[in-house]
């Protein structure tokens, strides 16, 4: 296949309805019901770490990371991570994984977490929550909740409950 001419920009208040339409179309209506749509809930997505893939004008890809703490310690939230179908395998998640993590990294934040695929996404550094160290609000398989340190060691010591960032919440 050729390659994609794909600009990767940050996220802005008019991409919403597209990306929302793109995630209704790869997700379905059961999204609202898994445990990291409820940390969503009160809690906005952070603009300036969330991105979109655009082919031209045509958005083909997300990615939106949201405020949490994990105990009392400040984290990511990365997710979700979608890619219009036609596009995937082409190297478009990784390009918006690579950018919202550098972008994470360079405004100082520490810890990226996720619920997903961990033969996905080890090769940008994510790897298993040891069981019992983080509990997400509802059900959810802990062999998909994962963790990158953005500074080595800033995993270390860190345990409780995911909870949205309050202190980012709508008022």
């Amino acid at each position: 296949m050729s390659e994609l001419d794909v600009t990767i920009l940050a996220e802005t208040p008019k991409d919403a309805q597209a990306i929302e339409r793109l995630h209704e179309r790869t997700f379905g209506p059961g999204r609202f019901v898994l445990s990291a749509y409820r940390l969503r809930e009160h809690v906005d997505h952070l603009l300036d770490l969330s991105f979109t893939a655009r082919i031209g004008t045509l958005l083909v890809g997300s990615v939106r990371q949201l405020p949490i703490c994990i105990g009392d310690t400040p984290a990511l939230m990365l997710g979700p991570l979608t890619v219009e179908p036609p596009f995937r395998g082409r190297g478009v998640g990784r390009m918006l994984l690579d950018r919202s993590l550098q972008d994470a990294r360079a405004k100082g934040h520490r810890l990226v977490i996720l619920v997903g695929d961990e033969s996905y996404y080890r090769r940008v550094g994510f790897n298993v929550i040891p069981k019992g160290r983080a509990i997400m609000p509802g059900p959810v398989d802990y062999s998909r909740l994962l963790v990158a340190e953005l500074v080595e060691g800033a995993f270390d010591g860190v345990s409780g409950d995911i909870r949205p960032d309050w202190s980012k919440a709508r008022s």
